[in-house]
């Protein structure tokens, strides 16, 4: 079945593309239309559906009739009979096309107070032919195709049109291999969940995914809260959730300056991929707030701790009945090293207990940059737990089973003062020369390192040498032992537990780099390309730090002739 439904989004969007390519439209101009119509295939889809089901064509006497209600009931979407999707695509020849998509979309907005002002209504800017073909195109997808097939349509055209659109792009799209991950290490099985950088939403689809794979309903498991401040990348993300089953409260708001969801201390997880490197932040507005920024103001003119602190500050505390939240994001490589009020900082989350797991991913994973990022884990609950004093017993093969709650302690080797560093650059599959990704065995690989840290079930994973061409022999071999022994070991190269002890003897730093080592390679282990990529990292770091003492000498100076 999911070859079929790669096989119909590969097909959807070469259709689409091709039309586009012919067109005069730019990708940013047509993809919001684009995502417009798959959502409204979706929608109707799910009303016919449910239609049927209600016999509403003919009430029984004496019985009222259906009313939108019956649908919301369901779950589905009330789509009128000026919305439906059968009119348009029999609408005769010469009829003014856009207009009446635009009227549809309005007469489902009415009908839906929480698609008000969502759905787009710019289809009169496209030529009646272009409209056409997209109709037949989308009108393909055939109507027993399940719910969540729609999702995977809608989320392979937002990565495509990402792609397209470069830079732009990655506002609003994070790669879904990276999403995976993170939803995998979070572990977002019951709560609240929080995204106050949400784009078009891909984090609380795969939160969603995740709940499933585990065999619960989302929307009685998971609620959702997003910010975003881009109004048009608000409307993805509400169409992205419509076309997954999921309801959320996304606002339209900066986060930096607006607190539209009350976060501080309020959520079970968070999850973002923040822009990086931002400037000219007005912290004046900022350095007040100590619910929300509670290390206070980085002196660098850089975002990227004042989003760290905003993902650490909404996390909910330990109480009775709850764990203590968890935060996973993407974030700049040199917000592992960066010195001076950033290290300060830096080192209160890691004094506070909060810094879980570090992982460094390789270059070309995103659209938009073809630098490596780093993603973080923080979890309050860690700071309950016992100081480390040795490692305890492992975990017998085969034990542990079901956990009694999923995704909390079992006999790990984790701790109050300790953070799992993993080196996963050289883990991913080349998609073309300046693309990659993780495959699922990947993905798995990554998070069952964090299960064994934690002493968590590994939830079915498998480990076969052969889904990682890109590790050493030695690691391979050493992995090999890890899985058969079911308990976490260092493997060098690739992870490490290191203690608060050691990250302070490393400058505070939390770059997986300075910790895991060098892996044993032949003679002929060398990757020039890996090579550059670490002496671009360092460059990078260097210009950061360089950038910060220009700033902090021309303070000075001015101070001097005050």
């Amino acid at each position: 079945m999911l070859a079929n439904h790669t096989e119909i989004e590969k097909r959807l969007w070469d259709a689409a593309d091709e039309l586009r390519a012919n067109s005069k439209l730019k990708s940013s101009e047509y993809s919001i239309p684009v995502l417009g119509l798959i959502f409204l295939r979706y929608a109707d889809i799910k009303f016919a559906k449910a239609e049927s089901e209600l016999g509403t064509g003919q009430p029984a006497t004496g019985r009222r009739k259906k009313s939108k209600v019956d649908y919301q009931a369901r779950g589905v979407l009330y789509i009128p009979e000026a919305a439906r999707w059968s009119g348009l695509i029999n609408l005769p020849e010469g009829a003014n096309i856009g207009k009446a998509i635009n009227d549809a979309m309005r007469a489902i907005e009415i009908e839906n107070d929480d698609l008000k002002e969502v759905l787009p209504k710019t289809y009169n800017r496209l030529e009646n032919s272009v409209l056409v073909t997209l109709l037949k195109t989308f009108n393909s997808i055939p109507m027993e195709i399940e719910g969540d097939a729609f999702g995977k349509i809608y989320e392979y055209f937002l990565g495509k049109f990402a792609l397209a659109e470069g830079q732009h792009g990655g506002e609003f799209f994070t790669p879904t291999p990276i999403v995976k991950l993170i939803a995998e290490v979070i572990e977002p099985y019951h709560g609240l969940i929080y995204d106050p950088a949400c784009g078009s939403g891909g984090m609380f689809v795969q939160s969603a995914a995740f709940v499933e794979r585990h065999q619960q309903d989302p929307s009685r498991e998971i609620s959702i809260y997003g910010q975003e401040r881009v109004a048009e990348t608000a409307r993805l993300c509400k169409m992205n959730l419509a076309v997954h089953g999921l309801a959320g409260d996304i606002r339209q708001g900066n986060s930096y300056y607006e607190d539209l969801h009350a976060a501080p201390g309020k959520f079970d997880f968070v999850m973002a991929n923040p822009p990086f490197n931002v400037d000219r932040v007005d912290k004046e507005r900022l350095k007040d707030d100590r619910r929300r920024f509670p290390f206070g103001m980085p002196r660098a003119d850089n975002a990227n701790y004042l989003w760290i602190q905003l993902f650490y500050s909404s996390l909910s505390a330990p109480s009775t009945g709850r764990s203590g939240g968890r935060a996973g994001f993407v974030m700049a490589n040199s917000a592992s090293d960066a010195r001076q009020s950033e290290l300060e900082i830096r080192k209160g989350l890691i004094e506070a207990n909060a810094v879980d797991v570090m992982v460094a991913v390789g270059s070309n994973f995103f659209y938009t940059v073809t630098l490596p990022c780093t993603l973080w884990f923080l979890d309050k609950g860690k700071a309950d737990l016992s100081p480390r004093t040795s490692p305890p017993a492992p975990l017998l093969q085969g034990e542990g089973g079901q956990a009694p709650f999923p995704g909390r302690e079992g006999r790990g080797v984790r701790s109050k003062d300790t953070v799992l560093f993993i080196d996963a650059r050289n883990i991913y599959n080349q998609l073309d020369r300046a693309h990659r990704e993780w495959t699922t065995e990947q993905i798995g690989l990554i998070a069952s390192l964090v299960r064994l840290y934690r002493g968590e079930p590994l939830n079915g994973f498998t480990f076969y040498p052969s889904d990682y061409p890109q590790l050493a022999p030695a690691q391979l071999t050493a992995l090999q032992s890890l899985f058969s022994a079911h308990s976490y070991q260092d493997v060098p190269g690739l992870c490490k537990v290191a203690t608060r002890t050691e990250i302070e003897a490393q400058g505070w730093s939390l770059n997986p780099g300075r910790y895991v080592g060098v892996s044993a390679r032949g003679e002929d282990g060398f990757d020039f390309a890996e090579r550059l990529e670490e002496l671009n990292e360092e460059l990078e770091l260097l210009n950061a730090e360089a950038h910060e003492l220009e700033e902090c000498i021309a303070e000075n100076v001015a101070r001097l002739l005050e």
